[in-house]
């Protein structure tokens, strides 16, 4: 653990942070073997993850805030140094807990302005919130997923829509309580999202700038 006199955060030094994504998300991240960390292990980073169960733009439990506030508080520690790529998924625990646009949008840019700051040389990626198609059942958890593409978009963000993967990608059977996955489930999604950000150009790059 470091101190960092720049921003008196406590940050984590790792061995090889310029080839590690940071990964901030929910329960759909938080699982060693889920489908946003193998998708990026797949496309060549190694992964710190800060994901943590129940949380989300505006979710938080009583062992972790929301995203911004876990962020601004310590609740989870973030990496020194420059990694090449920072993903924040989520939004089903959002979704679930009722939570308005505006407060979604409020929190989200608030985020994303941080990890700029926080960042600036590092690429920020957006994944939404998995669900069915909106014609299947995906209610608001599909109508957060759009919401975030928005946030996305005008904040120059790469954003990956996963709205209606369930349906599309026809994984409803490897659902254990019709939210999380099992591990072929996982599996079927890890190849999907690879390929994906493998095509928006996302795969690791040789010698990704260090901080100056």
């Amino acid at each position: 653990m470091y101190k960092n006199p720049s921003n008196n955060r406590n940050e984590i030094i790792l061995s090889d942070v310029r080839h590690t994504a940071v990964l901030i998300g929910d329960s759909q991240s938080e699982p060693l073997g889920s489908w946003p960390r193998g998708a990026l292990g797949s496309l060549g980073y190694k992964v710190y993850s800060v994901a943590r169960g129940g949380t989300g733009y505006v979710a938080a439990t009583s062992s972790s805030g929301n995203y911004i506030d876990a962020l601004q508080r310590g609740d989870w520690v973030l990496p020194y140094g420059t990694p090449p790529l920072i993903v924040v998924e989520g939004g089903g625990n959002d979704a679930s807990h009722n939570a308005s646009d505006e407060q979604i949008t409020a929190n989200a840019n608030r985020l994303l302005a941080a990890l700029k700051k926080r960042y600036p040389q590092a690429k920020l990626v957006m994944i939404g919130t998995l669900a069915r198609g909106a014609n299947a059942g995906g209610g608001r958890r599909t109508e957060v997923d759009a919401l975030l593409g928005n946030i996305a978009a005008k904040a120059g963000a790469p954003f990956f829509s996963v709205g209606d993967w369930i349906s599309k990608y026809q994984v409803a059977g490897d659902l254990v309580d019709g939210v999380h996955l099992n591990a072929a489930g996982h599996a079927k999604l890890t190849g999907v999202l690879a390929a994906d950000m493998a095509a928006a150009g996302l795969s690791l790059q040789p010698g990704p700038r260090s901080a100056s």
